[in-house]
């Protein structure tokens, strides 16, 4: 009998470990910045657009999780304008009255969504029906 255990095969397939990144929970309230900036926009004109890109630019250096979270966050909300601004150029065939309300209400649910996930840690959200301009 053998009792050296180097010596037999291992029945047991070996695994590595998966080694995602662990980013701080500052930089998790970031890059959730960046998604709830974009609630400017209800406020001030184009402030969903200026809210995450100012959050992007002032973190996207030092904090990587804010880096592709401002990316996303910003080609989102360029996505939202441009549909808000379909939509006013159809009110003048009344269906564009409708449209910017599903419009809006699409882009607050998901904006929380996306702070949310952020927030307990699900690190790789995507926004749906997203124009990607920025890489």
């Amino acid at each position: 009998m053998n009792e050296n255990p180097q010596a037999t095969p291992s029945t047991t397939p070996q695994t590595t470990p998966q080694t995602t990144p662990q980013y701080s929970k500052e930089e998790q309230q970031w890059a959730m910045a960046c998604h709830l900036s974009a609630l400017a926009g209800f406020v001030v004109p184009f402030g969903n657009v200026f809210g995450p890109l100012t959050v992007w630019l002032l973190k996207k250096d030092t904090m990587p999780l804010v880096d592709q979270h401002g990316k996303e966050s910003l080609n989102f909300q360029i996505t939202v304008a441009i549909a808000a601004l379909i939509c006013v150029v159809l009110m003048f065939v009344l269906i564009g009255i409708v449209l910017i309300f599903v419009v809006g209400l699409g882009a607050l649910i998901l904006t929380i969504m996306a702070s949310i996930k952020v927030s307990n840690g699900e690190l790789d959200y995507k926004y749906p029906f997203t124009l990607r301009l920025l890489k």
